[in-house]
């Protein structure tokens, strides 16, 4: 009796060890899941139909919108450059002036300063031939003169303000920038967030003009309205124009 008593023990025993690791196994695959589905990964049950060689469930979806460049929402056509242009925010933020995904100007390439901040672009490859500003608060509009005079015909303006674009704007240099395409010059006042696009030998008013007024019933900052973006696509200009 003794020996046949033991031999219905052992049995169990041997059983019991592995329906321990089971439980286990389950165990930890239910929190496995349990926790991704909580914690909104789901990456558990994908993992564990692989292991056990059912279909990938995981999407292969990129969630991110696709980027074009200088963060444009969809690509610019043949022969045009991609651009984007942000006014300085206040006194505090920087603008930001892009084309074809290159930084032309911005407080991270110090090169932005009070006033109006001015690149020239090749109309025809979109090189940048110089980048500067110019204080419109308490600096020399001859210098923003100076500077617009000479350009050669074809020859890109991309303009963003930052604080003040307009105290020191005189006659002369909203003509000589009204010749260059834009509509607003003669409205851009103190304080006024504008971004601008133009060309030298331009036949009609550029259609990549944005103003906001400074207003103080209106103003996102104190004493300033808020930043205005403009972005879209630049027709290159061809060799054989004139």
């Amino acid at each position: 009796m003794h020996s046949f008593g033991h031999s219905l023990v052992k049995p169990c025993t041997i059983l019991i060890g592995p329906i321990r690791i089971i439980v286990v196994l389950l165990t930890v695959g239910l929190t496995w899941i349990l926790a991704g589905v909580m914690l909104g990964t789901q990456t558990g049950f994908p993992r564990i139909q692989q292991l056990l060689g059912g279909p990938d469930m995981s999407t292969t979806v990129d969630p991110r919108p696709r980027r074009y460049k200088c963060g444009l929402h969809q690509p610019c056509p043949e022969k045009h450059f991609a651009f984007r242009i942000t006014s300085g925010a206040a006194n505090v933020i920087g603008p930001k002036i892009c084309l074809e995904d290159q930084m032309l100007m911005s407080s991270i390439r110090n090169n932005v300063g009070r006033g109006l901040n001015v690149a020239l672009v090749n109309g025809v490859n979109g090189e940048l031939i110089e980048a500067k500003s110019f204080d419109m608060w308490d600096g020399d509009v001859s210098n923003l003169l100076s500077f617009l005079r000479p350009i050669h015909e074809g020859t890109l303006v991309l303009i963003a303000s930052y604080d003040d674009p307009a105290t020191k704007m005189n006659e002369d240099a909203r003509k000589m920038l009204a010749e260059l395409g834009s509509a607003s010059i003669k409205d851009v006042g103190f304080r006024d967030s504008w971004v601008f696009v133009g060309a030298k030998g331009i036949q009609d008013k550029s259609p990549f003009e944005q103003l906001i007024k400074n207003n103080k019933n209106s103003n996102k900052y104190e004493g300033w309205p808020e930043a205005v973006e403009l972005e879209g696509c630049i027709p290159q200009r061809t060799l054989d124009a004139d």
